[in-house]
């Protein structure tokens, strides 16, 4: 039996990822929560085989509750199911302890099959996300810009890219805004911006973000 902990903020999303799951004979779904800060809770109370988890959070991205969860819950493993076909996101994720990275356009036979591959321990990427990441080998930093970034700075490019402001992004990531203006500045000159307009414009052209 694999126990699962389902995280996504869409209702009816969890929802529907419940019931597909729970329609398996070998899947249990332990609990549900639309929260990252919950689910690194939950996942240390339940302690299920699974996180599935959605990676754009209202209080905490999937990055800080993938690390989160996968420095707590050693025997728990983190599969990521997202909107985003980045192979940024995919990559900062693996590397922060993920086992998978599947995009939302997946059918429901590829996330029960990277499910049981998970649970076997292996590593799952989508297809099209691999190829992009493959692809990556032997590009310079000049052609990948947000590589120069450390995992805070892409957090705050990408509140700020959001149209939060430094105080609000600092409420976020429960951080003081002068530390958040600090990794401002940073963003903008490792990525040669002026503004947070520019950051904007940067996120949406590198596929960070997608306009709302």
């Amino acid at each position: 039996m694999i126990r699962i902990l389902v995280v996504d903020d869409h209702n009816v999303v969890r929802a529907g990822l419940c019931r597909l799951l729970s329609g398996e004979g070998h899947i249990e779904v332990v609990g549900q929560t639309g929260s990252g800060r919950e689910a690194v809770r939950m996942a240390q109370e339940l302690t299920p085989d699974i996180v599935l988890l959605d990676y754009n959070l209202p209080d905490q991205d999937g990055l800080e509750t993938t690390r989160q969860i996968s420095e707590s819950c050693i025997d728990t493993r983190v599969l990521i199911l997202t909107m985003y076909e980045s192979e940024e996101y995919a990559t900062r994720l693996i590397r922060a302890g993920a086992s998978g990275f599947l995009v939302k356009a997946a059918s429901a036979s590829e996330l029960l099959s990277a499910i049981s591959k998970v649970a076997q321990r292996e590593i799952v990427v989508s297809p099209s996300i691999m190829d992009r990441m493959v692809s990556r080998i032997g590009q310079n930093s000049g052609e990948v810009p947000e590589q120069a970034l450390s995992n805070r700075e892409m957090q705050v490019l990408l509140l700020l890219a959001r149209g939060l402001s430094t105080r609000g992004a600092a409420e976020h990531l429960q951080l003081s805004q002068s530390t958040v203006e600090t990794y401002r500045g940073r963003i903008l000159e490792k990525l040669d911006l002026r503004n947070n307009s520019d950051i904007t414009r940067f996120a949406i052209r590198r596929g960070l973000i997608e306009l709302e």
